[in-house]
């Protein structure tokens, strides 16, 4: 297609909402318009489906829970009055908090204001809130943040390494929806053991985001926790950066969370229009099922041009393939659906893996984000007449092209500048295309029963380890890792029996392994106590 031609097609395929100041391009996505005609009745039912969704239809069968992150940013379409009071109060409740908080209101004992926080969570609970922190917050942020979001000892070390001499002026935020999530409860053992240590009060220093009257919320209160924030259980994990879960974090460090919720729901109100030319979100699902042939054939490189936004493709990650990655469809085929999603930053890429996109393995399409507004103020000339910015718009533009030449697709997403409102609008937009493109390929986006799976998968290998543990305490002789398999009546297991006594060991938890390490048959193992 010659330059012409192009032009004319960006020009039939560019979206742009003057009130977000947003642009969409999807012109440089080959579909020809039989495509679109045949996609007509799928994308009418998804538009059907969403309207229901948004009605408070169950969506979870698993767990019979609706969803209604959408309420969220317009609690004037919660089902019921008390929900749309729920929301309204918790909101209220964020925002007198962080004032307490910046004021010095709520302070440590013995400080006259909190200065730093320790946010313990994971997955959802965690990709949101570093998300919006890294776009953001500002410099001076009235606290600094720190995550836990692992159950990697050394990390957590880490953070309470950054955090220092301010661990007595630290708040610690603990988020989990039912408190026994094991990598966020170790996480609030590891905090609470480091808060003991030095001997501070833990309860006085700690809020927690979780159920109503759910595990961690007891404990909070019969602790007596500072405060407890709700996770409304029709709020999923990777949908809940503009609940509490996001939104304490993001006010308490001085971001316009009004802001953040006002262009979600402005971007809400533009993907409602049931019309494919004039919603982002359909026609960002239209391009996802034409490059993938509706069976997530290719991968989803995300390419934001823009410091701010590096987490952004981090943060798709989790919202696109748990939402979308199933292996059943709603009628219990077999179908193996889900988009891989990676990504980095422009021009950074430039310079890493954009040789491979252009000329090696066409197994992708691109999402580049750019942002129109290079910084606040002038900027310096680097050469006659041309700016940083200009160069990182110019290189924008160049790879866009060479990997269109090079039969490569893409779609660019434009938005003024980073802000509160426009951040607030970016996810409200995949938030919204992710639940449109499920039911264009006809599965469920909000349940995720792999990742139940791998729980309790994890669960049998510490009872395992258990079992190993007891059964070498009461063995006098060293076993082998099959004589220790038969007697725990685990004979088929004993990989993991191995490995479990290979990390025991590294660890120096009272197992001593004995014997040829390149061998793992020929080890003996034995307890012993120093």
């Amino acid at each position: 297609m010659d330059n012409a031609a192009l032009w004319q097609r960006y020009q039939e395929w560019l979206y742009y909402d003057e009130n977000l100041g947003f642009y969409l391009d999807i012109s440089r996505m080959r579909f020809e318009s039989g495509f679109v005609e045949q996609m007509r009745s799928r994308l009418a039912k998804a538009f059907r489906d969403i309207e229901a969704l948004e009605g408070g239809a169950i969506a979870n069968p698993d767990e019979n829970r609706m969803v209604g992150h959408y309420w969220l940013r317009d609690p004037d379409l919660a089902p019921t009055p008390e929900l749309k009071q729920d929301i309204v109060a918790t909101l209220e409740k964020i925002e007198t908090f962080a004032r307490q908080i910046h004021s010095g209101e709520i302070h440590p004992p013995d400080a006259s204001k909190f200065t730093d926080i320790l946010s313990i969570g994971i997955g959802g609970s965690a990709l949101g809130p570093q998300f919006v922190s890294e776009a953001l917050a500002p410099i001076d942020a009235p606290l600094t943040l720190h995550f836990s979001d692992n159950t990697d000892p050394e990390g957590f070390d880490k953070a309470i390494a950054q955090i220092g001499d301010r661990l007595s002026t630290t708040l610690v935020v603990v988020i989990s929806k039912s408190g026994g999530t094991p990598e966020t409860r170790n996480g609030m053992l590891e905090a609470k053991a480091a808060f003991s240590a030095r001997e501070l009060n833990f309860p006085a220093r700690a809020i927690a985001i979780t159920g109503t009257d759910s595990q961690l919320d007891r404990l909070a209160k019969s602790e007596g926790w500072l405060s407890t924030f709700p996770m409304e259980d029709w709020v999923g994990g990777r949908t809940s950066e503009l609940s509490a879960v996001g939104l304490v974090n993001a006010a308490l460090q001085g971001i316009d969370i009004r802001a953040l919720l006002e262009g979600a729901k402005a971007m809400d109100a533009t993907t409602r229009r049931p019309d494919l030319k004039t919603n982002p979100a359909a026609l960002l699902a239209l391009s996802w099922y034409y490059a993938g042939n509706g069976k997530g054939e290719k991968d989803m490189v995300v390419l934001p041009y823009k410091d701010s936004l590096l987490l952004f493709s981090r943060y798709l990650q989790q919202l696109v393939m748990e939402s979308l990655g199933k292996e059943k469809d709603l009628d219990g085929n077999t179908v193996y659906q889900g988009i891989a999603v990676y990504g980095n930053k422009g021009s950074t890429d430039q310079h890493a893996y954009v040789q491979q996109l252009r000329e090696g393995v066409p197994n992708f399409f691109l999402t580049f984000i750019e942002v129109l507004k290079d910084r606040q103020g002038a900027s310096v000339e680097v050469e006659e007449g041309v700016t940083s910015g200009d160069y990182l718009s110019g290189l924008l533009q160049g790879t866009r092209q060479a990997l269109y030449e090079n039969h490569r697709d893409s779609i660019v997403v434009t938005i003024p500048e980073v802000n509160a409102r426009t951040v607030g609008a970016l996810i409200a937009l995949y938030e919204r295309t992710v639940t449109l493109y499920a039911s264009l390929i006809n599965i469920n986006a909000y349940h995720q029963p792999g990742v139940e799976a791998g729980k309790k998968a994890a669960a049998s290998v510490l009872e395992l380890q258990r079992q190993v543990v007891e059964t070498l305490q009461e063995t006098a002789a060293p076993l082998s890792v099959a004589e220790l398999a038969d007697k725990i009546g685990a004979s088929d297991r004993v990989e993991s029996i191995y490995l479990i006594l290979r990390h025991l060991h590294a660890n120096d938890r009272n197992i001593r392994l004995e014997g040829n390490f390149a061998a793992p048959s020929t080890l003996k193992a034995s307890c012993h106590n120093g």
